[in-house]
């Protein structure tokens, strides 16, 4: 029997009876409680994970529904000084030191007009912000304008994280957009030089400061002057977070006997057709481009279909697989097993209440994908802190996990097509996050209905030949080249 998750241990049998009722209070309690306003300030040295932080710590609080907003200083120094070289951040050169003092400038100005809107929670700013007179700069400004201010430092002297750091932003990053990779490299390494001659880490002499100290990736954690809820919480996200590179794996159960019913919810048994996806999903992983010498964990919900997706590949490849009940499909209530035209038939206002607003629309002793958000939190924690994870969930909890990476609309989210017999590989960079899909060649039913259609799920054509293909990378925008809108 697969391992069950730590917090489902702990939880024992009683969890699977309360469980909605859990995750409805927490999200309700969650909604109430960030009723404050604080901004980020990031602080080190280049290639240190700055701007990889920054849009996890984003990401993460939209998906929760908390507003926030990323002011990356590099962007306003760009509209000046596009693709300057090392030179430019001497602090001996007087004209880089204007341009980037004047960039700094410019981002809090705008940061700050920001958050006059009350509804605007968390703003960040990202940026080296190395020395103290910077820091203090920022503070005193912060202190003018009364705003909750935590500095969060990302320090690292492990030389191989650091490189594939260098790596990725050289390959990535809009500053060396177009110039020849070993030439990028080699003057990213000069910048990083120039930031070393003048950078100061945050000491007692700052004890003042509302602070978070990252130091390798986790390895030790300082904290000082935490004061309230939103603080609290987001210094806990951020003690979760590494930048190690590494990819997650997302993909559906296979074809369900459910699924060729028509019917939602329950606890089927695969298909043939999905037993073959079972049996083909090996193949499917190597073709994505597995981690050399770094196995895989396998994360399951309890259901039937997705352990039977996940046999093959624990059984060839040795993985450990474990268990979350919080990986379960979105629990659909009174409405468990049937079919859309039944729901339509027998509960007319509710199949026309969830079109309407399907993210907010909970069943009738269900749940909503507001709520499946919330009981998801932990799940977004462990990714955070875990290395390379394979995922065989449900639609609706792919579409939640899909949209949390790629910072997806939430009242667009729902409608999302996540096709049967499909595995995508999601790589986080510096800049976004890769999207990779491959697709079996194996039929199987479609599970999704647009929205304002007739309440049947949509036949899918053939299955396309086993590919890879580059579908999107996500830069705060939320766009995929192959998304649909439409349900679950």
């Amino acid at each position: 029997m697969a391992n069950q998750s730590p917090l489902d241990v702990y939880l024992g049998n009683d969890w699977t009876r309360h469980k909605a009722d859990f995750w409805r209070a927490m999200a309700d309690h969650v909604s109430q409680a960030d009723a404050g306003q604080v901004v980020l300030v990031m602080v080190g040295l280049p290639a240190r994970g700055k701007s990889l932080i920054s849009g996890k710590v984003k990401r993460y609080l939209q998906w929760t529904s908390v507003k926030a907003e990323i002011f990356n200083v590099g962007k306003y120094r760009r509209e000046g000084t596009p693709h300057p070289d090392a030179k430019f951040f001497d602090a001996g050169n007087p004209e880089g030191e204007k341009a980037r003092r004047a960039a700094a400038e410019a981002a809090v100005a705008d940061m700050l007009k920001w958050l006059k809107d009350s509804a605007n929670k968390v703003a960040i700013l990202d940026a080296t912000n190395s020395t103290k007179s910077r820091r203090k700069w920022i503070y005193e400004k912060l202190e003018e304008a009364r705003m909750a201010h935590c500095f969060v430092e990302s320090k690292c002297d492990d030389e191989e994280l650091i490189m594939a750091n260098i790596l990725d932003v050289k390959t990535t990053s809009p500053d060396y957009v177009g110039q020849n990779p070993e030439e990028a490299a080699r003057d990213f390494r000069d910048r990083i030089k120039m930031y070393e001659k003048v950078y100061q880490t945050i000491d007692e002499s700052e004890k003042h400061l509302t602070y978070v100290k990252v130091t390798n990736i986790g390895h030790q954690v300082v904290i000082n002057r935490i004061q309230d809820y939103l603080q609290s919480r987001l210094v806990y996200f951020l003690t979760n977070l590494h930048i190690k590179p590494r990819s997650i794996w997302l993909s559906r159960h296979g074809e369900s006997e459910y699924n060729l019913e028509g019917k939602i919810g329950g606890d089927a048994n695969l298909s043939s057709r999905g037993f073959q996806y079972a049996k083909m999903l090996p193949e499917l992983l190597r073709r994505s481009g597995l981690p050399k010498d770094a196995p895989l964990t396998v994360w399951t919900s309890t259901l039937k279909r997705t352990n039977q997706t996940a046999e093959g590949i624990v059984e060839e490849f040795g993985w450990e697989k474990l268990q979350w009940k919080a990986l379960d499909e979105l629990d659909s209530g009174t409405c468990d097993g049937m079919t859309y035209a039944e729901i339509a038939d027998q509960y007319p206002e509710d199949f026309k209440a969830r079109d309407d607003d399907k993210y907010n629309y909970r069943y009738r002793g269900g749940e909503s994908y507001r709520d499946v958000v919330i009981r998801l939190e932990p799940i977004i924690m462990e990714l955070e802190r875990s290395e390379n994870v394979l995922i065989i969930t449900h639609q609706a909890i792919v579409r939640c996990i899909f949209a949390y990476f790629m910072q997806v609309d939430q009242a667009k989210s729902p409608w999302m097509e996540v096709p049967l017999h499909t595995l995508m590989k999601l790589t986080p960079r510096a800049y976004g996050v890769e999207v990779e899909k491959f697709k079996a060649n194996i039929s199987a039913v479609s599970t999704w209905r647009p929205k304002g259609s007739t309440a049947k799920h949509h036949e899918a054509g053939e299955a396309d030949t086993v590919v890879g293909e580059v579908v999107a990378n996500g830069h705060g925008n939320g766009k995929e080249e192959e998304q649909k809108n439409g349900t679950n």
